[in-house]
């Protein structure tokens, strides 16, 4: 394709134009708020000036021309993403109903590839542990010396205590907590390291899972193993796994691909996405740890069939909230 440079700056330009004392207007103005038509024109604006940025930028080589359009859809950018984003009240209902998992499935790909990256790590796991069970001690972490006890003689002990063992039960959900916390910070931080130690964060714990499942399924144990982890596993696991999510996304902005804006721009352009991740990372491992505390770690055999079906629906209730809350109708008969 040849751009004819000309005739494309004379039809284009007026836009441009329009534009640019659009935000001057709004620089001399203050906190003047738009009427809903000037606000669709001035996104309509920023949209063709975008589109034609990217056309110059493929097309053409007019550096002039392209760093005056650069500098203008910066500026559009910033209006749209930075200055009206903090003018929006914060509705917790609405978050929780609409924004939250809209976020998650906006980012669905890099969930998914966190989720992999986790079913990977639990795949080694138990072909580790397959191949020389001798080596088990090798790969659980010092933090957690219950686990390297065979399965059988931890279930025995642990269900002969008392149902009211407070301190020792809850300082071990708080070691927990405070372990998962921490991993889901890490995956997300990390990202900033392009991604590549988020996803060897995710499959060491994907190991990790894989090591005890087989470890307890291989002795026999698989009631308790399922009634152990299922209440909180089923929030906690997903909660670390949006943490991959976010980190895979910073990964991704920090790439670039696929844009030409700048770093920054490119960061407030997800900025609020991230910090919607994140917080709702940090309630589910909040209402884990709650889990954890006052049902996982009690153990009384009787129990057991509450506990696997409170997790069942529990994690029932997660993937359908994800998927489908806050959709549109339109949007919802069209999944179906």
């Amino acid at each position: 394709m040849i751009l004819d440079l000309d005739k494309f700056i004379a039809k284009e330009q007026p836009y441009w134009d329009e534009l640019s004392a659009l935000l001057q207007n709004y620089d001399e103005s203050g906190d003047y708020q738009q009427p809903l038509e000037e606000a669709k024109r001035f996104y309509y604006l920023y949209q063709r000036t975008s589109a034609d940025l990217v056309k110059l930028n493929t097309f053409a080589g007019e550096v002039e021309t392209t760093r005056y359009i650069e500098r203008i859809v910066a500026k559009a950018y910033s209006r749209l993403h930075e200055s009206g984003a903090g003018k929006v009240p914060f509705r917790p209902l609405q978050w929780l109903r609409r924004t939250f998992p809209a976020t998650v499935r906006r980012h669905w790909r890099a969930f998914i590839i966190s989720s992999g990256a986790f079913l990977v790590g639990a795949s080694f796991g138990v072909g580790a542990l397959a191949v020389d069970y001798d080596q088990k001690n090798q790969f659980i972490p010092p933090q957690f010396p219950h686990l390297r006890e065979k399965p059988s003689k931890r279930v025995e002990r642990e269900e002969k205590q008392d149902f009211d063992a407070f301190q020792g039960r809850h300082a071990f959900s708080s070691q927990l907590m405070t372990h998962n916390a921490k991993v889901t910070a890490l995956a997300m931080v990390s990202g900033f390291l392009w991604g590549i130690f988020t996803l060897a964060i995710i499959l060491d714990n994907g190991k990790l899972l894989g090591l005890v499942s087989y470890d307890y399924l291989l002795d026999g144990q698989g009631e308790f193993l399922t009634a152990w982890l299922l209440p909180h596993g089923s929030v906690e696991i997903p909660a670390i796994l949006l943490g991959g999510q976010a980190g895979l996304v910073i990964a991704h902005t920090m790439f670039g691909w696929g844009t030409n804006l700048r770093l920054r721009q490119r960061f407030a352009r997800v900025r609020g996405d991230l910090l919607t991740l994140i917080a709702g990372a940090s309630l589910m491992l909040i209402w884990a740890g709650i889990v954890e505390s006052f049902l996982s770690q009690y153990h009384a055999p009787n129990f057991y069939p509450w506990k696997i079906g409170f997790g069942a629906l529990q994690l029932t209730s997660l993937i359908l909230y994800l998927a489908l809350s806050g959709r549109k109708k339109s949007q919802t008969r069209l999944v179906a």
